[in-house]
């Protein structure tokens, strides 16, 4: 796919993990998520090539880039086959929060870590009856001392089976006006009273769902990450880089599908003659599916330059706009390159039948694709709200 919008350094990088990721391929996933496990091998070779932490502070171990070079990586692992959803949570989101909001001590305790892959952290936003709408949120924290106290249920979190903490996102009553307000809030895995219970999905990952549990749990004060009247715009300084990353992660998955039907219909013969590439019922589908990947990374692009940029209001649009394309994209692309095999899509030796449910999770996580569109429709058109 076309570069010409990237640096250099952006294109080494690209070239880099591409190589990684193809060393690793298809087969590695979906081998690891039919046993329940773990990529840790990837994980753990990324983390030492620095692809992991590329987005976080250099004084931290991190690489010193931002959501562009991070986005890059995810992309071209997806690509090859070998996506790791846990760069989404882990240096992305929780990474970002921590490096932009949180104390020395907790850059410190962190930062390295999930860098270098040897720390990661989890994200608890959705709830069993709010899903992702923070305004909806019922964990509360309250101060009792020197200490936090959460309680509340989470839904669908990733990864927590192989995080040392969950970020979990909370709201703190405002002793002026009453209200309640989102606050972030590092919880270690062993924490008294936070238990988790993994949810059975049809879909087949490597990287498990969990239902969370925080009953009455008590924390430090220095638990909390940022200030407390601060917690929308740091719950946002992590949510955009969610979507840029999902969008990455759909583009990824993406471009893996159209390959493989590409070198399919180059090489399969039904007729006398040409391929069945030639034809263009086989070939403009294909094409078409292309072109709507590049487009959606060209906005995927702009909103991590936005995002890298200090523009958090501009980013939050092109985020959720890049994300929505992104997944669409991938649906389409998944499903053309599924038919363009036939049977063969179906079996396990080409390994895209399991994308298909993959594919339809990104139009769902990590935000639906009628909330982006609220998102545009009141944000971005000034349209009234119907909630």
């Amino acid at each position: 796919m076309s570069t010409v919008l990237e640096t250099e350094e952006h294109k080494a990088l690209r070239a880099a993990v591409a190589a990684l990721g193809k060393r690793f391929g298809r087969d590695y996933s979906t081998g690891l998520a039919r046993k329940g496990e773990h990529p840790r091998e990837l994980w753990e070779e990324a983390g030492k090539l620095g692809y992991l932490g590329v987005n976080l502070p250099e004084e931290y171990g991190g690489g010193g880039g931002g959501m562009a070079e991070l986005s890059i990586v995810l992309e071209e692992l997806g690509a090859a086959g070998s996506p790791l959803l846990m760069m989404v949570v882990s240096p992305a989101i929780c990474g970002t929060v921590i490096a932009r909001f949180g104390t020395e001590e907790q850059k410190r305790a962190w930062l390295p870590g999930l860098s270098d892959g040897s720390l990661t952290m989890s994200f608890g936003i959705t709830e069993p009856d709010a899903g992702s709408n923070s305004h909806r949120i019922t964990t509360t924290a309250r101060r009792e001392g020197e200490e936090w106290v959460l309680s509340g249920r989470k839904v669908f979190i990733s990864g927590v089976d192989i995080s040392d903490a969950t970020l979990i996102v909370g709201r703190t009553e405002d002793a002026g006006s009453g209200s309640l307000k989102p606050c972030l809030f590092i919880v270690p895995r062993d924490a008294p009273g936070f238990s988790r219970t993994q949810i059975d999905m049809e879909l087949q990952a490597a990287e498990k769902q969990f239902e969370l549990v925080l009953d009455d749990v008590r924390l430090p004060a220095d638990a909390l990450v940022g200030e407390e009247d601060a917690g929308i715009l740091q719950l946002f300084a992590g949510l955009n880089p969610e979507r840029i990353m999902g969008a990455a992660f759909s583009i990824g998955m993406g471009r893996y599908a159209v390959d493989r039907a590409v070198g399919y219909a180059k090489t399969r013969t039904v007729w006398k003659g040409a391929p069945i590439g030639a034809h263009q019922a086989i070939a403009h589908p294909l094409a078409q599916a292309h072109i709507e990947l590049e487009l959606s990374r060209l906005m995927m692009q702009k909103a991590a330059k936005l995002y890298d940029d200090g523009d958090d209001t501009g980013a939050g649009e092109a985020a959720n706009i890049a994300k929505y394309a992104a997944a669409e994209a991938c649906v389409r692309a998944v499903d053309q390159a599924v038919h363009t095999l036939g049977g063969n899509g179906l079996t396990r030796e080409y390994g895209l039948a399991s994308l298909i449910t993959a594919a339809r999770v990104s139009r769902i996580a990590p935000v639906s694709r009628e909330m982006i569109l609220n998102y545009v429709s009141h944000q971005t058109l000034g349209l009234p709200k119907s909630y």
